[in-house]
Order: C-alpha cells, then sequence, then structure tokens
C-alpha cells in the first residue's frame, strides 16, 4: 500500500463538510493509474465510505456564474451542452481562494493521455476504429469561439482582461473540458428540488424532471454514473446539461471492467458512496464507468482495459469491446449485386429504424438490426413494395444471401485498418511491446480489439455458409439416390 497522499484535499474536503472515513479509506498513488482509494482495513458491505454535500458538487446549478451572467447566459446558448459547465470551471479557478472549490481545482489533472491531446501521427494509428469519428476537438473549438469568447466579452468585470491567458485561453478550455469527460458524474436534482429551468417547462413536465426516489433504509436507487460527452443522438437530446456535475472524492475513484466494489447513492442532501460488497485491507476502492468498450475508455479517460477474453474470443482485451459497421458499408456491397436503385430502400429505413450504424459484440454474433437491413435491400420488388406499406422492418432472419453480404461487409470492414491482427499481435509482443509510446500502444490494443471482434464474426459466417453448403450438397446426394432408386423399381 502507498503512502497516503492529497492530505490537503481531504483536509479541504472535511471543512467544506464532506465526510471520509479515514480509518477505513485512504488516498495513494498507485502506479500506472494515478491517484486511487483503497481500503486501510477490512471493510464490509454496505459501509459508507465518504458523503459529499450536494452544494460541494460543482455545476451550472452550484456556481454562482450563470446567476451573475443572467440573460447573456441563454443568449449566448451557455445552457446547451458542455460549454456552461466549462466556463464555470474556469471562472471558478480564475477566482483563486475566494472559489469554495479552490482546494478541489486544485487537485485535477492538467495532463491528458487521451485523443484529444495526440498528434497527427498517433491519431493516424487509431485509423479504422470508433474513436476517431468522436473525439469532437472541432466542435468543441467551435463552441469556445462562438459562445465563450462573446459572452467574456460583454462583462469584463467577470473576466477581467490580465486574467484571459492564464485561466480563459483555448488551452485551459480544453483542459476543463477533459476533466468533465474524464471525471463527472450525473447528479440529478432530488425530486421536488426547484431548478430555474423548471420555470419554462410547465408544472407537469418539471414535476418528472428527477427519478431518484432512494429507500434510505435500503440505499436502493440509481447510481451517479460517469457522463458521457458523445452518446447516440437519441441520448443527447434527452440530457439535461445541467445535470452533469464535478464530484469531489468521488472522481478519486479508478475503474476496472467488472471489478466494482463501490457505489454512489444519491439522497435528498447528500452523495453518499457506499462499498458494495467485501473489501479486503490494502484492495483498490473500484467505481464502475458501466464496463464501456477499449474506444470509449481512450477516448474518455486516456486508459484500456485488458483482462481474459471470453469464448468464442482468446488472449486478453476488453470483454465490453464493440466494434460499429456503417450501413452504407453494407450498401456499398449489395447495391453491385442488385439491378435496382437502393436510396429509396435505405431513406425508409432510415426513418422506420434511425439505424446507420450497426455495433458488433465480442460474441461475435450479427447484429438483428444488420441482418434486417441487409434483408430489406436484397427483397424484390414487389416484397419491398409490401414491406414499405406495412411499415415494419423486416424479420432478421439469416439465410444464404444474408451471410454473402455479410461476410464481405466484414471483409471490407477490417481493410479499413491501416494493419492486420497479426501486425497488431506481433507489435504487442514482449519484445516489442517496451519500444511503443504510451499513445501508440493503446491505439494498438483499441483497433486489435475491434479487429478480433470482425474476425471472430467472419469465422462465424463462413463456418454457417459452409454448413449450407454442405447441407446443399447432403439433399443433392439424397435426391440422386432417390431419383436411382425409382430407376431401379421400373425396370
Amino acid at each position: 500500500m502507498g503512502e497516503l497522499v492529497a492530505t490537503d484535499f481531504v483536509t479541504w474536503f472535511e471543512s467544506q463538510h464532506g465526510k471520509l472515513d479515514t480509518e477505513n479509506v485512504g488516498i495513494v498513488n498507485i502506479p500506472g493509474q494515478g491517484r486511487g482509494a483503497v481500503a486501510l482495513q477490512d471493510i464490509p458491505e454496505d459501509h459508507i465510505l465518504f458523503t459529499i454535500p450536494r452544494d460541494l458538487t460543482l455545476s451550472t446549478r452550484t456556481s454562482s456564474l450563470p446567476s451573475l451572467l443572467g440573460k447573456s447566459w441563454k443568449e449566448y446558448r451557455l445552457h446547451e451542452g458542455w460549454a456552461g459547465l466549462i466556463l464555470c470551471m474556469m471562472w471558478e479557478e480564475s477566482r483563486g481562494s475566494d472559489s469554495k472549490w479552490s482546494g478541489y481545482l486544485a487537485t485535477l489533472p492538467t495532463k491528458f493521455d487521451t485523443p484529444m491531446f495526440w498528434d497527427e501521427e498517433d491519431l493516424k494509428e487509431l485509423q479504422g476504429t470508433a474513436v476517431v469519428d468522436k473525439i469532437g476537438r472541432d466542435d468543441a473549438e467551435r463552441d469556445y469561439y462562438e459562445k465563450l469568447v462573446p459572452a467574456m466579452k460583454t462583462r469584463p468585470d467577470l473576466f477581467p482582461e490580465d486574467k484571459l491567458p492564464a485561466f480563459f485561453s483555448l488551452e485551459r478550455y480544453h483542459v476543463m473540458g477533459s476533466r468533465i469527460l474524464s471525471r463527472s458524474f450525473h447528479v440529478e436534482p432530488w425530486k421536488g428540488e426547484h431548478t430555474d429551468d423548471q420555470d419554462e417547462q410547465g408544472e407537469d413536465e418539471a414535476a418528472n424532471t428527477s427519478a431518484m426516489d432512494i429507500d434510505h433504509n435500503e440505499r436502493e436507487g440509481d447510481t451517479g454514473e460517469p457522463a458521457s460527452p458523445r452518446r447516440p443522438k437519441h441520448d443527447e437530446e434527452r440530457e439535461d446539461p445541467s445535470d452533469v456535475a464535478m464530484v469531489p472524492m468521488a472522481d478519486m475513484l479508478n475503474a476496472r471492467f467488472e471489478s466494482e466494489n463501490a457505489k454512489l447513492f444519491y439522497e435528498e442532501r447528500e452523495l453518499r458512496m457506499v462499498s458494495t460488497k467485501p473489501i479486503k485491507a490494502g484492495e483498490q476502492i473500484w467505481n464502475t464507468y458501466g464496463d464501456p468498450p477499449n474506444s470509449d475508455l481512450l477516448r474518455r479517460y486516456g486508459h484500456v482495459d485488458l483482462v481474459p477474453l471470453r469464448p468464442p474470443l482468446s488472449g486478453m482485451g476488453n470483454p465490453g469491446d464493440v466494434v460499429e459497421v456503417r450501413a452504407d458499408l453494407v450498401v456499398s456491397v449489395i447495391s453491385p449485386k442488385v439491378k435496382y436503385d437502393l436510396q429509396e430502400r435505405v431513406d425508409w429505413w432510415l426513418e422506420e429504424a434511425d439505424d446507420d450504424v450497426f455495433v458488433l459484440h465480442t460474441d461475435c454474433d450479427l447484429p438483428e438490426e444488420f441482418v434486417s437491413f441487409a434483408r430489406l435491400l436484397l427483397l424484390p420488388k414487389d416484397e419491398w413494395e409490401k414491406t414499405a406499406k406495412k411499415s415494419k422492418v423486416p424479420k432478421p432472419k439469416v439465410d444464404h444471401a444474408v451471410l454473402a453480404v455479410a461476410a464481405d461487409v466484414v471483409e471490407k470492414r477490417l481493410k479499413e485498418y491501416p494493419t492486420t491482427i497479426e501486425e497488431d499481435e506481433e507489435l504487442l509482443a514482449p519484445e516489442c511491446i517496451e519500444q511503443l509510446s504510451l499513445n501508440r500502444k493503446h491505439a494498438i490494443i483499441v483497433r486489435l480489439g475491434e479487429k478480433r471482434i470482425l474476425q471472430g464474426a467472419l469465422n462465424k459466417v463462413r463456418a454457417k455458409l459452409a454448413a449450407i453448403k454442405g447441407t446443399g450438397k447432403k439433399r443433392g446426394r439424397d435426391e440422386e439416390r432417390r431419383g436411382e432408386g425409382k430407376k431401379l423399381r421400373k425396370q
């Protein structure tokens, strides 16, 4: 067990009415992971590790900046996305000891291993992965120049010119955004708690904006899980940016695939981190990220998970890995095989199913949505017209035609990576891995995990195609025998 660190932070935390069980929980430096929490002695299940007052969480609800900006807050669309919280964090940091969060902000990291900060050479190593299109650097910088900069110019009293370079630069903006990305939680208002946004929602809608009915005796309820920056579109539309909060002490806990032994519970006036199973002295206290794939772990937190994989895969990797296959890749494979235009069917699919990306998991099975989409594109004209009238997507029935398409799609998807599975495995071999930079090693692990899923799916598809072919041959031989038998009987 390492030496206890972050004593100044713990002192600040307790001065702000946070409570840490210092007899059982210690903050230490953990090799390769930074700071983390460990058990100082055996901790039983359902033990309160620490509590955080709700007003100690840092969000656009708890910072005074939105009210100080008044109408400008919404005029410059700071209530949309993360721009407002980033500005709050920059402003609170600029206030130094005048900010109640000064002791917390001083402990947060200033350097990150996430792809947001990689150079072009390192980013090339991620070609083909789900990471590249989700980094969002251009969108983030657009928000900085279109929202934050104009808003700050209107209030030099809040954003003095002499403080702009040190606290409100584009570089600090990216640092704060990465802190949110890697450390924030969703903290919804307690049921019945009033928020300014509810004034515009109406009484009925406002009554449904929080869903944290906690059983205080059983400590059951929703947990605060790390906020995700790039959710599927329908989730983004539902997310209330004011629910995204920095939670001092809770973000000290690290996470690893299926290692969770503590959980954050919401209560009316505070948040409580509670052990969910016995923790032995010296063991690390783990929260959960929800077991995301390595592509998301790298993009959000700058690390990857390596644990034993489950069949049909083998070796070390992340059992939560996924690989995305775009719908346009399926279209490109089927289009040369048919004599009709596919655009009408694609448009209909997007309207009915709203899926333009199909996700394969480590079980290596074809997603049902993929099968339905392929079948839709392969339907004869009359069947397509019937399907369109019914407004019901085809059933995900796998047949030879769908399997043949799937094999071509997966092979084409594998070619989008700059290397093969064998080349990546060689790069990660013990005699080679030490020569890799951290960024390149992480990129190889991410793309190898995706390629293994694709190869596993291809193996399954080919096995099914071979089985169908074998069944066809057997049927043909049986028919020949029956035909010969008839001839003999006639003689």
